[in-house]
């Protein structure tokens, strides 16, 4: 093997692994984004339970008098 193709095959072979590195990066911040969303979206439907549930729930002084 010449010095040259050794020296091509090594330089390929740092950029492969700094874009590896740099994919890897790009996923793991994603995957934090996900799980950041994933429990807004949690949070946001519990809410919307609740506010269903208050709802249905009204008390006797929040129901309009008979007469009117």
């Amino acid at each position: 093997m010449d010095e040259a193709r050794l020296i091509d095959l090594e330089t390929r072979l740092a950029y492969q692994e700094a874009t590896l590195q740099d994919l890897n990066d790009v996923i793991a911040a994603q995957q934090r984004r996900i799980s950041e969303l994933e429990g807004m979206c949690r949070q946001l439907l519990e809410r919307v339970a609740r506010m269903g549930q208050d709802i249905f729930k009204g008390s006797a002084e929040d129901e309009v008098p008979p007469h009117y």
